[in-house]
């Protein structure tokens, strides 16, 4: 087992497919110099060992990025293009949800359209409002897109190989701060499968359902909790499109109780569909109301100290998990 950091087992995710596979290329804005230059960054390394006509280094516009990926994808190859941050996807907005995502409809199910599309996501870096938010529920509400969000490196690397292997347009959006986050890694080759939640705590009080960066704060309120004597179950989604119901639905029938934990904005957030699910099939299983936690629906602060102010926190998951008991 390797110890290493979101952003370098994305790196060996791409790079190991690349090796496996000559059809897959990787292409954005400076994926091959400029900011990737970093070694902790996904593309670093790639455009020495590859060269230029599999890492391509494309203008600034989001719109010919995902056109691209659609295009090469029609023609047979496997693109993994990068949108440098979640809400630049709605400049391509057209390109991904017209056309990515129904292509296989229209054909009728008979041609694969194998497309995996990057994106940076997440505040804490002082980013500002319009790098900064999180737009994965506007992606999950689009039939024809898998939505796939990891929390942990080892994580990363097995779902981005799958997603690079599936012949569906997958979304794959990875959180700046966890580039930086190490974690245990499997040194052989491996894949996780789309649509699989992970329960990353066991426990017995309540479900506490998150994704993405969420997941550590979800482990700071645990941990606190355990020393009051209150048992958290931690549910990792993983994936929101396909969404694992199965591991959710278990999860709430055990304790009984389920706090939403996400990022993204209260409002309209993918929380509210977990939150819909559970009522609607566990409803009789639950010993309390369903708590979501999640951003005030304000833009991203750029200062500072408004940016951890507007993040959820552990106090703020405490203090709903107490609120249920």
């Amino acid at each position: 087992m390797q110890q290493i950091t979101m952003g370098e087992a994305v790196n060996q995710a791409l790079r190991e497919e690349m090796r496996r596979d000559e059809q897959v290329f990787i292409a954005g804005e400076g994926v091959g110099v400029g900011i990737h230059s970093n070694p902790k960054f996904p593309t670093f390394g790639l455009l020495e060992e590859f060269g230029a006509r599999r890492v391509k280094d494309t203008p600034v516009s989001e719109a010919a990025i995902a056109g691209l990926a659609v295009g090469a994808s029609v023609m047979g190859l496997r693109p993994v293009v990068e949108i440098m941050f979640n809400p630049f996807f709605t400049i391509a907005a057209d390109q991904i949800v017209n056309h990515a995502a129904k292509l296989r409809y229209l054909s009728g199910g008979k041609s694969k359209f194998p497309l995996v599309v990057r994106m940076k996501s997440g505040s804490g870096i002082g980013a500002g409002c319009q790098h900064s938010h999180n737009l994965e529920a506007w992606l999950a509400h689009c039939p024809g897109l898998k939505v796939v969000m990891p929390s942990t490196p080892a994580d990363a690397k097995g779902l981005l190989k799958s997603a690079i292997r599936d012949d569906n347009p997958v979304i794959f959006i990875e959180d700046m701060i966890l580039y930086f986050v190490p974690g245990p890694v499997p040194e052989e080759d491996y894949q996780i499968p789309i649509g699989v939640a992970d329960v990353k705590k066991p426990g017995r009080d309540v479900t506490l359902v998150t994704w993405s960066k969420m997941l550590g704060t979800a482990f700071k309120a645990a941990a606190q909790l355990e020393q009051e004597g209150i048992s958290v179950e931690i549910v990792d989604l993983r994936t929101l499109v396909p969404l694992d119901e199965e591991a959710i639905l278990k999860s709430v029938a055990k304790t009984g109780r389920l706090v939403v934990l996400h990022e993204a904005t209260r409002t309209g957030g993918f929380g509210g569909e977990i939150a819909a699910l559970v009522a609607e099939k566990a409803f009789v299983q639950l010993k309390a109301p369903i708590k979501r936690i999640a951003a005030p629906d304000i833009p991203v602060p750029y200062s500072k100290p408004l940016e951890e102010f507007y993040l959820p926190n552990e106090k703020m998951v405490i203090e709903g998990i107490k609120a249920l008991l």
